[in-house]
């Protein structure tokens, strides 16, 4: 065999280099698009567990306001408790400093306990510089950084408020920018944000043998503050990131469907022109199991090469993806994560041998057609049928099943029916080509039987159907998809268009400098407001504040907005009719995501959201707020939910 594929198979090769290529590189992107989706992913996951690891070290549990902060009396309650080992508390507080070359660099700073801290997270334990005060650990405008911090601030650190904090040691938490304090002294220097007397988490560490669930029921944990597990920030993340991924997966696949049509229309065409070379191959002992072998052999090599190429172009591609836009390719999912390239063997031998299998399913039936040419007919140059006409019924079957499968729900969140109907709908239309080929010439012919050169042409399409199936199969496959992603992109364009024109009526926007991921607690000063609505040309001014709400531990946090609503209808690009709102209730309307997430169906009532929300101190008990989800509108810009209300 191999000596066959030496001479035999190289002559071809050489005879015809474009038209292998052609199938060589179709396979060598898919692979390519795949593997460095996987990489760039899987790079960027794994900083960003080690930066979680490093930053929160590894605690049985963890309590967390669901927005926001909760109040500290919280923390005495839990540390008391008799199945708590370790109970450290932590407020985290984004912000900005100026850097030793005058840049604003984002700075996280952490309020720890230094006397129990090491016990839960030793990477956040401040270890004093060897000239520093012993009671260093303790005192107010003391700052302890890590590696990357000292390295952008040096010895002293001017926050953005002006303040100055003397660095007194450094601590092992790699990962980006980050500062350490003693919590009191956080809390007073960071009392003007709403930090004093605040949480943002309680790391805990169970006694042995303690039973998470039983032990978060017996909390009773109040409204705003909910457990979590320590993997549970990492799933959130991989959650976030995962639309992007299965988008860029498929898109790879669909290189790869592409790369095995064409591996079947150049292995089908070279089967149809050497039909007499193999029909002699029989006569002198090379048997129809050996020809399929050869064949087969063909196509692996198509992929094999393809396979190696888009290896290392993926890895080119992660590496060139993760400098210039990071591991969410822009996406901000990974927010202060700078991921350097971890190269997996065992995906690439997957994702390789993936770009093979799809060369060998496309040269599958070539290899058949080879394997079943009749040796003494081919040789008296009676012709040699590509292989057997499918049967139009079974076209017409996988036409109809993609269209069910169209309409199946997304599994575990994947619409993986939808992309099957995709490649059903393909198969089927492109193993319908015979058939649609005699339908369309059947008529066309006595049109142009008077006509020498087009007749011609039309006859012979009409008796060798299958092979003008086949020379068109990779043609029709491609531009088919073309077609598809080409008139998708087009219509979600149209449709972001008119989103925008609803959701951004105004002629300017301002919004806090400061506003980012982890800082939505920051808002534009009343005055600031009341400012702006008096400058000369402001006919009117509208505010809007959001906020970062995680109303399951397991999920991503959706986003509540509070803004004037008005008419939903004109100020929201609705779904759908806007509900009456019942007296005593609270309307709020959701955006699709939230439908399916969290089941907040038009009509009923939402009770996370209430369990969001911190209770108020008040003298009376109040009512409990009731929401009632009076609409869903359409929301491009996020993509696991939103809440507006008034």
């Amino acid at each position: 065999m191999h000596a066959l594929l030496h001479t035999y198979s190289w002559q071809e090769l050489k005879h015809h280099p474009w038209r292998n290529a052609a199938a060589v590189v179709a396979v060598m992107l898919g692979v390519a698009l795949a593997f460095s989706v996987q990489l760039i992913n899987a790079s960027a996951l794994s900083e960003f567990s080690s930066a979680v690891s490093a930053v929160g070290g590894q605690p049985d549990l963890e309590l967390r306001a669901t927005q926001g902060r909760f109040d500290e009396a919280v923390f005495a309650r839990v540390a008391t408790h008799p199945d708590v080992a370790v109970a450290s508390p932590v407020l985290e507080v984004a912000t900005f400093a100026i850097g030793t070359a005058g840049q604003r660099v984002p700075l996280k700073v952490l309020g720890v306990d230094a006397l129990v801290v090491a016990a839960v997270a030793p990477g956040l334990m401040p270890m004093p510089n060897k000239d520093a005060d012993r009671m260093a650990l303790f005192s107010p405008d003391t700052v302890f950084l890590n590696p990357a911090a000292q390295q952008a601030l040096g010895q002293l650190v001017q926050l953005q408020n002006g303040q100055i904090l003397q660095v007194a040691g450094t601590v092992a938490a790699t990962g980006p920018a980050l500062a350490v304090m003693d919590i009191g002294a956080a809390q007073q220097t960071f009392g003007a944000a709403g930090a004093l007397g605040q949480l943002s988490r309680i790391d805990l560490r169970l006694r042995a043998g303690v039973d998470h669930a039983i032990f978060i029921t017996s909390l009773a944990l109040p409204p705003g503050v909910t457990a979590a597990e320590p993997g549970d920030a990492a799933q959130r993340v991989s959650n976030l990131s995962r639309a992007y991924r299965v988008n860029l997966t498929v898109l790879a696949l669909v290189a790869l469907f592409t790369g095995a049509f064409l591996v079947f229309s150049v292995l089908s065409l070279s089967v149809a022109k050497r039909a007499q070379q193999f029909a002699l191959l029989g006569v002198l002992g090379l048997t129809g199991r050996e020809r399929l072998q050869l064949v087969l052999a063909e196509s692996l090599v198509l992929g094999g090469i393809g396979s190696l190429a888009g290896i290392a172009l993926g890895t080119g591609l992660a590496a060139l993806a993760l400098q210039v836009l990071g591991g969410d390719l822009g996406g901000g999912y990974f927010a202060g994560v700078a991921p350097r390239l971890q190269w997996d063997g065992t995906a690439a031998l997957v994702y390789g041998a993936l770009g093979v299998a799809a060369a060998a399913v496309g040269g599958w039936w070539p290899a058949r057609a080879a394997q079943r040419l009749p040796a003494a007919q081919t040789l008296k140059g009676l012709g040699a049928d590509l292989g057997r006409e499918s049967a139009s019924w079974a076209s017409w079957l996988l036409i109809a099943l993609g269209l069910l499968l169209a309409l199946a729900p997304p599994v575990l969140g994947i619409p993986l029916g939808a992309y099957l109907s995709v490649a059903l709908l393909l198969v089927g239309g492109i193993t319908a080509l015979p058939w649609l080929i005699a339908a369309l010439y059947d008529r066309l012919a006595p049109l142009l039987s008077h006509r020498l050169l087009p007749m011609l042409a039309i006859e012979r399409a009409r008796r060798v159907r299958q092979s003008a199936a086949v020379a068109v199969s990779g043609v029709v496959a491609s531009l088919s998809l073309a077609v598809a992603l080409t008139v998708m992109v087009a219509s979600f364009r149209d449709s972001m268009v008119q989103w925008l024109d609803v959701v951004l009526p105004a002629d300017l926007y301002v919004r806090s400098t400061t506003a980012s991921a982890g800082m939505d607690a920051l808002t534009l000063p009343p005055a600031f407001v009341q400012a702006v609505g008096q400058i000369p040309g402001v006919q009117r001014i509208a505010t809007q504040r959001n906020r970062a709400l995680l109303l399951d531990p397991g999920k991503p946090s959706v986003a509540l907005i509070a803004r004037q609503i008005g008419d939903p209808a004109r100020s929201l690009p609705l779904v759908g009719q806007a509900l009456p709102v019942p007296q005593g209730q609270i309307g709020i309307y959701v955006s699709e995501p939230m439908v399916d997430l969290y089941g907040a169906r038009p009509g009923t009532t939402f009770a996370p959201l209430f369990k969001a929300f911190s209770p108020l101190a008040q003298a009376k008990p109040a009512q409990p707020a009731i929401f009632f989800v009076a609409g869903v509108w359409r929301d491009y810009a996020r993509q696991f939910g939103a809440i507006s209300m008034e």
